[in-house]
């Protein structure tokens, strides 16, 4: 007997949901407001990031309802950032939904837990998330280290921070603002992903996960944040394939479009590919988190090993279709060729995720434990 074959689809309140945030982001984050806030201090706008969070309520799609989100799932969430990434939203995506939300989902309720979660869930504070817990040291309320390059540190209101006790781990949050956080700016690639070093000197923090949850609270956190920088990719992917493909319908060559030429079908033939094969996996990652059916370490890597490597090669590529307009500061390719060039660094490279694939499958497996991916299937 033939297996059934599981058929993976959008919900009718999803594909509005879609419709709706990219009617948002088309009204709101145009590429000459991206180019604006990109360069402004600080880096995006809060009025349009309360307005995510109090409007349309975007920012915590997965966070329950008892939480002060709207009871969604991660695949409620991964379709609002498919289309952020498609418009390169400048706001605190990375540090605030994609890694401190999960975090706080998955720590125990508590009142300094409670407040921050509904604060970020509304828009009206924004997180940075820094899981180098060997950079920082805990001595009782205070924290004191040096953290690198940590994504929307610079324009956080709060930092969650992993540090290391006398003999464990614990995760805090940390007012950007309070005496002992000092904040320097770095100057990055990608200027709508802002990143700053973090010095803690005697920072008063607030522990949020202690040692019998903090690793795990951490690891979820990294989990899902891999999973949604996935989609992001692939929302940022298709756009510039859809971009190629329009160029190379209207550019006109010899008397005829380029798009007409074999050399230009295949390769954006081959981006296509890339990009549904980026697009499979993604959110093959965001349904095995969302159920909880297949080892969460290994999904995500697959995720991040085929996204980060397509979204560079198609933006790449764009550039190529695009010829010499692609290559100025005017056209908005080298804005994406600069986000997924910083994408596919934040959270490992493509050839790091590669490596932890084959450890996971080939070094650490056993009999008894075998890593889980759906084959497909049904049942």
């Amino acid at each position: 007997m033939a297996e059934e074959l599981a058929e993976f689809v959008f919900t009718d309140e999803q594909r509005q949901l879609r419709d709706a945030v990219r009617g948002f982001c088309a009204d709101h984050f145009g590429e000459q407001t991206v180019r604006r806030l990109m360069e402004s201090d600080p880096p995006f706008d809060p009025g349009l990031w309360a307005r995510l969070g109090g409007e349309l309520g975007v920012l915590g799609l997965s966070v329950p309802e008892a939480d002060g989100g709207v009871g969604g799932t991660l695949v409620d969430q991964a379709v609002a950032v498919e289309e952020f990434g498609a418009s390169l939203v400048c706001g605190p995506l990375f540090g605030t939904v994609y890694l401190a939300v999960p975090a706080l989902v998955a720590a125990a309720s508590g009142q300094a837990r409670d407040s921050l979660l509904a604060d970020l869930v509304e828009g009206t504070r924004t997180a940075a998330f820094a899981a180098s817990a060997d950079c920082v040291s805990a001595d009782g309320d205070t924290l004191t280290g040096e953290l690198g390059p940590v994504v929307d540190a610079g324009a956080a209101d709060v930092l969650l921070v992993a540090a290391t006790g006398p003999d464990w781990v614990g995760l805090y949050a940390v007012d950007a603002t309070a005496d002992g956080v000092e904040r320097t700016p770095l100057i990055t690639l990608d200027l709508t992903r802002p990143q700053a070093a973090v010095t803690l000197s005697n920072a008063p923090a607030t522990l949020i996960a202690g040692p019998e949850d903090a690793e795990r609270v951490i690891r979820h956190a990294l989990h899902v944040g891999a999973a949604l920088l996935a989609v992001e990719q692939v929302g940022a992917a298709q756009h510039l394939l859809d971009l190629a493909v329009d160029y190379a319908k209207s550019r006109l060559q010899f008397g005829r479009p380029i798009g007409s030429f074999q050399a230009v079908k295949h390769r954006l033939a081959d981006m296509l590919v890339d990009a549904e094969h980026a697009r499979s996996t993604a959110y093959h990652a965001v349904w095995a988190l969302t159920d909880g059916s297949d080892d969460p370490a290994l999904a995500t890597a697959i995720a991040q090993a085929v996204c980060s490597a397509a979204l560079s090669r198609i933006a790449a590529d764009t550039i190529q279709v695009l010829g010499g307009i692609g290559f100025t500061w005017e056209h908005q390719a080298h804005l994406y060729f600069k986000r997924a060039t910083t994408d596919a660094a934040l959270l490992g490279s493509a050839e790091q995720h590669r490596a932890r694939v084959a450890e996971l499958v080939l070094d650490t497996a056993s009999p008894d434990r075998v890593p889980r991916v759906a084959a497909g299937t049904a049942g």
